[in-house]
């Protein structure tokens, strides 16, 4: 991939205001495909009383990740918006554990990008979650 696109999508992470709030860190970038991990952060619990981290920040790290993933793949020209995301939550993540999203762009069309994405803990074999959805392309 080109280091422009790879340019394009750190930046694009970092100017999302949820992004630096929340730690995302873009650790992988290829052609159609993300990574980035968020470290546990006690301002993120979303139960005081295990110490989980909410669904909120685990769904804002997998949208993210989806949209750099739609935007490296080498067929999408430019930025992207999410249209459609669908998250299943299969476990809470461990709490202390970093959270790590990687994503795939797996299709995509003039207009439309289907990417998926799995979400994790340390237990790479038991997901936190899973994602599915559609991103705008933009015409070139």
């Amino acid at each position: 991939m080109s280091v422009d696109k790879t340019k394009i999508a750190e930046q694009f992470i970092t100017a999302i205001p949820h992004s630096r709030a929340l730690g995302m860190e873009l650790t992988s970038i290829g052609e159609g495909t993300a990574e980035i991990v968020m470290a546990y952060d006690e301002r993120f619990i979303g139960d005081p009383e295990t110490g989980v981290i909410h669904g909120g920040a685990v769904s804002a790290l997998m949208d993210t990740c989806c949209g750099a993933a739609a935007m490296s793949h080498p067929r999408n020209p430019g930025s992207t918006a999410t249209i459609d995301l669908r998250i299943d939550y299969m476990r809470p993540a461990t709490p202390g554990q970093r959270i790590r999203a990687q994503a795939e762009c797996f299709h995509i069309t003039r207009s439309v990008a289907f990417v998926r994405a799995r979400a994790m803990d340390d237990d790479a074999d038991r997901p936190v979650a899973t994602a599915t959805g559609t991103f705008t392309v933009e015409p070139s």
